[in-house]
């Protein structure tokens, strides 16, 4: 071997070693931050929901609601205080999001949703029906959402509903504000 070649084999390092213990500390210490920040997230939502302990029960529906006026399959997307999109109820489940089955009848709106508590708004309490684009953290196209305004006692509450089918929608909201109406004008007499 020439000095040359012996320059060049000596000039050559080997390939770094991986530090296992440094990595093995990162995945460890990325874990437990996650798992601090989920814990932290889920502290958030049972303090709002202590917040909210004086909303009443949700009312359930009568034994017999009569027959349907229209029923809807879709998904609940949760429920606001009135007027404040993004000041979303957890109390009583209603920050719960889940597929849901809506019943309108004479009585009022009956509300069934599948791992969620169920709950009905009786026709006295609804106070509006509207078309919106978004509810707590959920944001969709105009008129892409259900939002039924309704007083539960003394709490103006917003819920968020999209159908499977949106061209529902408008239906709903007509039949929704007509009962209103029909309610109010009979009250009136």
């Amino acid at each position: 071997m020439t000095s040359a070649a012996l320059l060049l084999a000596a000039g050559q390092k080997s390939a770094e070693v991986t530090d296992w213990a440094a990595r093995i500390g990162w995945v460890v210490g990325l874990g437990l931050f996650v798992a601090l920040v989920y814990w932290l997230m889920r502290e958030g939502w049972k303090w709002r929901g202590t917040l909210q302990g004086d909303i009443p029960e949700l009312p359930s529906a009568p034994d017999d609601l009569g027959p349907a006026k229209l029923s809807m399959s879709g998904r609940y997307h949760g429920s606001t205080t009135a007027g404040q999109w993004l000041d979303r109820i957890v109390a009583h489940g209603l920050g719960t999001r889940s597929r849901v089955e809506l019943t309108l009848t004479d009585e009022g709106l009956d509300v069934v949703r599948p791992g969620a508590s169920d709950f009905f708004i009786p026709v006295g309490a609804l106070r509006e029906a509207l078309l919106g684009k978004g509810i707590a953290g959920k944001v969709l196209s105009e008129g892409g959402l259900l939002v039924v305004t309704w007083s539960h006692g003394d709490k103006l509450i917003d819920s968020g509903f999209r159908s499977d089918r949106a061209a529902e929608h408008t239906e709903w909201v007509d039949a929704i504000n007509s009962m209103i109406k029909n309610n109010t004008t009979e009250g009136a007499r």
